[in-house]
């Protein structure tokens, strides 16, 4: 049994190597994509990129299947092979990402109750993690050694762009200024003060960052330095970020996921964790592209909290939807959001066509405006922390994919994200210049979504949720479409007494007409949500506007989306030209 544990452990570890090349390839070029602005290829490198795991899951799988014959589960060798499979781990490089990738194999091969950590991970093995824990990461500077000015050029240049700089003594000048404006822990003599900087550059969408920290007498000062590629041959720093919450919102949850070529990523993800406590190390997994190893690090949180407290899951607050289900622990920042065996009878879809939007959420960019949301199957919960309402609910609304195991509910299929105030729920508590600034953010994130080529569809105010940061993000996915999918119409005028109280509109409609102007009618009723959206985004309710921004995805231009506000960019007062 011992030579056959050792074989079927090989061959898993195969496969997760063969995975962890492929990714690191695709991971690796992203510089190039940045420095030869090959923004449809950067789209294309992250839809691809996505998929990676689940592809070299099916794989091994299948290799497995066709080379030992495993039809079910023989006790002993299941825990023979795990336990060659921790030794074959003890010095790998990226052990954390390794045990997940045994865990999908195990639970696609045998059923649920043998989810435990005899038989797979649902604890990382310790003296893998502690061996990662000691690899370094960052290079840490001394300005003291060759002057500020110096110092700063020469983390620059680390990056290894093979574009020039436009004018780096100029960015420089600047991001020196920033610092002493807007971070008074550095304001040190040099001596005092050192800065460590992560070794890898960080890749998303148009822009490259530099993350760090500067160490002084008064503490850390964590910062990001975003670059951009001018489409001139040159590179120019476009802002430094010093603010932990600012740089949360870089690595926020409703954003595409980062290329970075890191060797050791635990020590990295605790790096970041430091700099950004606001956010989860399953996030940060999962921002920088490990998606699945996410999951794993969300499942182990979420099963810790449980233990550690008492409250019931509950029915989530605001509108019920009429193709999802969604509840929520108060006590934890997520939302569980499952399909319903029916939808309402004006819902024209299936369970596979709801399942298929939320995939083009994932493999789309989702420029900051769509919320991330991490898919899970055969997940146990314990009975006894649901409240009577929600299981009653979950009974009758979707019986076919909930199911009893002792005192476990198990749910056959389920979406996770984080929790936000639905936005209808927000305005009505809102003073007026909340309501003005979530207006802004809400036409903001259509029009945000539209040059992406997402149309929303459903528009209404409950399908938008308002983060702890105060963003505006949809999160509806069951009626979004592509754009080159939509006919954006005028509303005809009325020119008769009978058309004008017409109660049914008495022009022809087709599937997929949109006219704009019922924004205002349907999800505007209010008419002081009105006034305020109308201040900033008049144009999205003329169709001419999406007529526009339909022809611009047509042609392919790649719309320029920061991750953080344009009154925070050095060079913000230049014109941004739309590039392709």
């Amino acid at each position: 049994m011992n030579n056959l544990a050792i074989a079927v452990a090989k061959t898993i570890i195969n496969g997760f190597e063969r995975h962890m090349y492929l990714f690191g390839e695709i991971t690796r070029s992203a510089k190039e994509r940045f420095e030869q602005a090959q923004w449809h290829e950067v789209q294309e490198a992250s839809r691809q990129r996505t998929d990676f795991y689940d592809l070299r899951i099916k794989e091994t799988l299948a290799t497995i299947r066709q080379d030992f014959a495993i039809s079910e589960l023989d006790e002993a060798l299941w825990q023979a092979i795990k336990q060659e499979y921790v030794e074959q781990l003890l010095y790998h490089d990226k052990s954390d990402l390794a045990e997940s990738f045994y865990n999908s194999i195990f639970c696609h091969l045998f059923e649920r109750k043998y989810y435990h950590n005899g038989f797979i991970f649902v604890e990382s093995s310790q003296e893998c993690l502690n061996n990662l824990r000691q690899k370094q990461i960052y290079t840490r500077y001394e300005p003291n050694e060759q002057g500020l000015e110096k110092t700063i050029e020469t983390i620059m240049e680390k990056a290894g762009f093979t574009l020039p700089f436009r004018d780096l003594a100029g960015d420089i000048d600047i991001v020196i200024s920033r610092f002493s404006r807007e971070a008074d822990k550095t304001r040190y003599p040099i001596d005092q003060m050192k800065f460590d900087i992560l070794d890898q550059v960080f890749y998303r969408n148009k822009g490259a960052y530099i993350i760090g920290r500067v160490v002084s007498p008064g503490g850390e000062t964590p910062f990001i330095v975003a670059l951009l590629n001018d489409e001139q041959g040159h590179i120019y720093v476009d802002t430094l970020l010093t603010n932990k919450e600012d740089m949360a919102v870089v690595f926020g949850f409703a954003r595409a996921y980062f290329f970075v070529d890191c060797p050791y990523l635990l020590p990295m993800i605790n790096f970041l964790k430091e700099l950004m406590p606001s956010k989860t190390k399953a996030e940060l997994y999962s921002a920088v592209g490990y998606h699945k190893q996410g999951k794993t690090q969300f499942y182990r949180d979420f099963l810790h909290h449980l233990a550690q407290s008492d409250d019931k899951l509950e029915l989530a607050p605001g509108i019920k939807g009429m193709v999802m289900s969604v509840f929520t622990l108060p006590s934890y920042p997520y939302v569980f959001k499952i399909i319903k065996d029916k939808f309402a009878p004006s819902k024209q879809m299936t369970k596979k066509d709801v399942k298929s939007k939320y995939r083009l959420v994932k493999l789309h960019d989702r420029v900051g405006r769509m919320a991330d949301t991490m898919e899970y199957s055969e997940v146990a919960f314990p009975k006894d922390r649901f409240s009577d309402e929600l299981l009653a609910e979950l009974e009758q609304v979707a019986p076919s994919i909930i199911r009893y195991e002792d005192d476990l509910v198990v749910i056959e299929h389920m979406y996770i994200e984080r929790r936000m105030t639905p936005l209808n729920l927000y305005l009505a508590k809102a003073s007026d210049e909340e309501i003005s600034d979530a207006m802004l953010g809400y036409g903001t994130a259509i029009k945000q979504l539209i040059a992406a080529d997402i149309f929303p569809g459903d528009m209404l105010l409950k399908n938008f949720g308002v983060t702890r940061h105060g963003r505006v993000i949809f999160y509806d996915y069951d009626e979004i479409t592509y754009m080159d999918e939509v006919n954006f119409r005028v509303k005809p005028e009325p020119k008769t007494e009978e058309q004008i109280y017409a109660s049914e509109p008495w022009y022809t409609v087709d599937p997929g007409d949109m006219f704009p102007e019922e924004l205002a009618t349907f999800a505007l009723a209010n008419p002081k949500y009105r006034r305020a959206f109308l201040q900033h985004h008049p144009e999205l309710l003329e169709a001419s506007y999406w007529q526009q921004a339909q022809q611009n995805v047509a042609a392919g231009i790649v719309e320029d989306v920061f991750p953080y506000p344009d009154e925070v960019r050095f060079y913000h007062s230049k014109p941004t030209s739309h590039h392709n």
